[in-house]
């Protein structure tokens, strides 16, 4: 189950709980949160990074072989405003 984010939507009329970022594991399929679970408080639900995990490296995924392969095309800035296709 994915974990949402959420904080007070007015920070002045929140718990301690709701005033800072609190957590809450959720179904996808689950509505937002409206309100704090602790004071009833209007809550908004926060846009927050996700965890990705690759069983290849940073330098593999973004070697040209690599993105050739996922029909990307890399381009090198030569200088001077112009580009090279590399692949």
């Amino acid at each position: 189950m994915p974990t949402y984010e959420y904080q007070a939507a007015d920070p002045r009329r929140g718990c301690p709980h709701c005033r800072e970022r609190f957590e809450v594991h959720q179904s996808m399929r689950d509505a937002p949160l409206t309100a704090c679970p602790q004071c009833g408080a209007q809550v908004a639900r926060l846009i927050s990074r996700c965890g990705v995990v690759t069983q290849m490296s940073e330098k593999a995924l973004l070697s040209d072989k690599n993105l050739k392969a996922k029909g990307f095309t890399k381009l090198v800035n030569e200088g001077g405003g112009k580009f090279r296709k590399v692949t």
